[in-house]
C-alpha cells in the first residue's frame, strides 16, 4: 500500500480551518469545491463501521469523510484514496495534524483503473465499509470546469459512475456496506450502478428546507445482500429562517446522527 509521502510538498495555499466543531483541523485549498462542506459532514455519519473495522474513503480529497470516521471510531482503521496528488498532500498533513498516523494512511490512485488500484495495494475484499462522494456531473450532460484539478473531480465521462461504483464493489468484503452521497436527480444513475450487486439499500433524501425538493441523497447499501430496500425520512438542513434545523446542526458539530 503505497503511502503520500511526508517529505512531499504541499501546495502554496491551503487554509488551516476547525470543522466538526473543533474536533478535526483541516488544510485546504482556500476556495472551491474541494473544501469539506455538508456532504461530508453527511457522509461521514452515513454508517456507523463495526468496531476495528477497514474503512476506505474513495475519491478522499483531504481527506475530511474519513478523518471524521477515525475520529468517531477510535478502533477503525481508514484508507484515504485519492488521485490527486496535491490534495493527497494535504490530506496526509491532515492525518499528521490530528495525531492519526497509526490508524490513517493516504493511497495516490486512480479507481478506475484495476492495474492501478492493484498495484497501490487496493485489493479485493479489503473493506468493511466504502464511503464516497463520487464526481457529480457527466461531460455529456455538463460544461466541465476550465480549471483541471476541479474538471477531474466533478465530472465523468459517460458510464463511469457505475465503473466507480464497481470499483467500490471490488474492494467491499462480502456483506460490506457501501455510503455515498450524490445529486438528488442522479438517483436513477445509482440505483442502476447498485442493482443486482448490493441489497438492503438505504435512501435518505436531503432538503434544504422542508418545501424544497432533495437537492441530494444519502445511499447506503449491502454487498451481495437480498434485503429489501427502505426510503427514510428526509434530512431537512435549514429553517423558514435561514438557520440550520437542530439535526443538521449536531451533524456539523460532529455529533451522532439524531435518532
Amino acid at each position: 500500500m503505497r503511502d503520500v509521502s511526508a517529505k512531499e510538498a504541499l501546495p502554496e495555499a491551503a487554509t488551516a480551518d476547525l470543522w466538526l466543531g473543533g474536533r478535526l483541523r483541516l488544510y485546504q485549498p482556500p476556495r472551491g469545491d474541494h473544501r469539506a462542506g455538508t456532504d461530508a459532514v453527511l457522509l461521514s455519519r452515513a454508517v456507523r463501521p463495526p468496531p476495528g473495522a477497514v474503512v476506505i474513503d474513495i475519491g478522499a480529497a483531504t481527506g475530511a469523510v474519513g478523518l471524521a470516521v477515525a475520529t468517531y471510531e477510535s478502533a477503525a482503521k481508514v484508507v484515504l484514496v485519492e488521485r490527486d496528488p496535491d490534495l493527497a498532500a494535504l490530506a496526509r498533513r491532515n492525518i499528521q495534524g490530528n495525531g492519526l498516523d497509526g490508524r490513517v494512511g493516504v493511497i495516490a490512485a486512480d479507481i478506475l483503473s484495476v492495474e492501478i488500484r492493484r498495484a497501490a495495494g487496493l485489493s479485493s475484499n479489503m473493506a468493511d465499509l466504502v464511503l464516497t462522494n463520487p464526481p457529480f456531473f457527466e461531460l455529456r450532460r455538463h460544461r466541465p470546469s476550465p480549471i483541471p484539478g476541479k474538471a477531474s473531480a466533478h465530472t465523468f465521462s459517460g458510464g463511469d459512475l457505475e465503473s466507480w461504483l464497481k470499483a467500490c464493489l471490488d474492494l467491499l468484503k462480502p456483506g460490506g456496506t457501501l455510503g455515498l452521497v450524490h445529486r438528488a436527480d442522479a438517483l436513477p444513475d445509482c440505483f442502476a450502478a447498485l442493482q443486482r450487486r448490493f441489497g438492503g439499500i438505504v435512501v435518505r433524501p436531503v432538503q434544504a428546507r422542508i418545501e424544497r425538493a432533495a437537492i441530494r441523497v444519502l445511499v447506503t447499501g449491502i454487498k451481495g445482500s437480498r434485503a429489501p430496500f427502505t426510503l427514510a425520512p428526509p434530512l431537512i438542513l435549514q429553517e423558514a429562517d435561514g438557520a440550520m434545523t437542530p439535526e443538521a446542526d449536531a451533524l456539523h458539530r460532529g455529533l451522532p446522527w439524531p435518532p
